[in-house]
This record gives structure tokens, C-alpha cells and sequence, in this order.
């Protein structure tokens, strides 16, 4: 069985995720610590927990939710996974920095990318992979259907969705992603977003204001 480990991370509160199971092997999701007591306070529960971290793996690239990927790309030797259309966000995450008041060496660089419909594993788990453009380019989710919960990064939140205004945002295609890819999931499913609480697909279908009209 899979289990979830969230820790909320720098002033933008973003939540990083830590999925392992019972063979110890873990996925890093958005890698978002900044200061060095959340740098220790990741490492220690993987240590605590005898984990053996597989993947790194970025919901979308901007620099709130990527903070943390160099020094995760650092000690574990991860090379982050992320769509191609991020790559531009990757590439200039030193000078987003600055503009945010943050200090980052721009983060180590993707090997491969992943796509629309891929399938990750680790220890005896799948995820897949879900592509949801919109609130940024190359947005992703991670789905995974045995233990019903997908990790949806600033895609949809507990009765919001995220914003379009910053660079390459859409809002009718964040729509679409929402539509055509998230809320086709089953209503139990729960959603861990990139801030926030959890919530689930049941609940933003009944009472999500900017799916209200949509659905």
C-alpha cells in the first residue's frame, strides 16, 4: 500500500510530496523546500523512514514548486521529470527567482521527459502521468488509481482552480484540463493540490465556483 508523506515548504506554502511503500522506494514530488530546516526536515523523515528516493518529479515549473529540485538533483542523484513545455521555466528559474526574492542556482536539467499517458513506477507502484496545460505550460498530474488519489499541483485546488495570468496561463485550456482529464476521474478519488488541503473529485464537481455551469 502506498502512503503519502505532505510537507508544506517556503513563503509560497507550496505542499512537496514524498510517496513510498513497504519496499522503501519513494517518488519526490515538487521539491519545494528552500531554507535549510526544510531542506533537514525532508531528509530527515527519509532517512527515519529507511526510504530509497527513485524519482523526482515536478508538477509544473514555477520557481515556488521547484525551489528544492537542485539540492533533491544534489543528494539523491535524481535528475528531475517533467513535460518538455516547462523547459523554458527550467531554463530561466534563476532570474523567476530573483523577481520573487529568492536565491536559486538554476536547477539541474532533465535527462528524459515525460508525457501524456506514461507510466511511472516505483517499488511495487504505478502512477500516471496526466498532462493538464493551462494554469502553466506543461503542467502535469500523477495519477494513482490503486490507492484512488491523484497529485494535481496548481491545476485544481479545494474550491478554486489555479490562476492564468502569470506567463503561458489559459484559462479556457485550464478549463479543458479540468474537464477532460481531472473531473473524469472517479468522485472518490482524492486530490492533493499544490497548496492547500485535500480535497476530492465529488467535492469540486458539487461545489467548486469556477466549475459551477462548466460540468
Amino acid at each position: 500500500m502506498v502512503q503519502i508523506k505532505q510537507f508544506t515548504f517556503n513563503p509560497f506554502q507550496v505542499n512537496t510530496y514524498i510517496l513510498y511503500d513497504d519496499t522503501g522506494e519513494c517518488v519526490i514530488i515538487d521539491a519545494s523546500c528552500y531554507e535549510k530546516n526544510e531542506k533537514k526536515q525532508l531528509v530527515s523523515f527519509i532517512e527515519e523512514h529507511k526510504l530509497k528516493p527513485v524519482l523526482q518529479l515536478l508538477t509544473h515549473c514555477h520557481i515556488d514548486h521547484m525551489l528544492g529540485s537542485r539540492f533533491i538533483s544534489k543528494t539523491y542523484r535524481l535528475k528531475p521529470l517533467t513535460h518538455v513545455d516547462s523547459l523554458p521555466f527550467m531554463e530561466n528559474s534563476k532570474e523567476y527567482g530573483k523577481v520573487f526574492g529568492f536565491d536559486v542556482d538554476k536547477p539541474v536539467m532533465p535527462e528524459i521527459f515525460i508525457e501524456d499517458g506514461d507510466i511511472l513506477e516505483f517499488g511495487n507502484q504505478e502512477l500516471k502521468v496526466i498532462h493538464t496545460p493551462g494554469h502553466a505550460a506543461g503542467s502535469l498530474c500523477y495519477y494513482h488509481k490503486a490507492g484512488g488519489f491523484v497529485i494535481a499541483g496548481d491545476v485544481l485546488f479545494q474550491g478554486s482552480i489555479g490562476r492564468t495570468d502569470l506567463p503561458t496561463g489559459d484559462h479556457d485550456l485550464l478549463i479543458k484540463s479540468i474537464l477532460q482529464k481531472l473531473l473524469v476521474l472517479p468522485d472518490a478519488t482524492r486530490v492533493y493540490p499544490g497548496h492547500g488541503p485535500v480535497t476530492t473529485i465529488q467535492e469540486e464537481k458539487s461545489t467548486n465556483p469556477y466549475l459551477t455551469g462548466v460540468y
